[in-house]
């Protein structure tokens, strides 16, 4: 059996009767002052409990840079599938550790 598409009345049956919204006339604008004047409390609440959203701050953040390498080296890495850059991150990581600190040469 098709079912008829029912058109949904407007404005929806439930919600909160227009009557209870006060018009937000021009006048209303003009004596509106900012929350900070009105409920300076409130404010100073809010920013006592204020959260930092998203992932905490690294101590030591890696480094946003370009690098040019020769094409079988990056073909190389993605064989082995996503996370490529950062297996290059820590293969140089590796060559880091191990070499010796070069002897610098003193300016004359």
């Amino acid at each position: 059996m098709a079912r008829k598409n029912k058109k949904k009345p407007w404005p929806p049956e439930y919600g909160v009767p227009d009557d209870d919204i006060p018009e937000l006339t021009e006048e209303f604008f003009r004596n509106a002052r900012p929350v900070r004047e009105v409920m300076p409390e409130l404010i100073e609440a809010a920013e006592r409990l204020r959260v930092r959203l998203g992932r905490p701050k690294l101590e030591h953040p890696k480094e946003h840079v370009t690098l040019r390498l020769d094409p079988i080296v990056v073909s190389a890495f993605k064989e082995d599938g996503p996370g490529w850059q950062g297996r290059i991150n820590e293969t140089l990581l590796k060559v880091v550790k191990r070499r010796k600190p070069a002897k610098r040469k003193r300016r004359t």
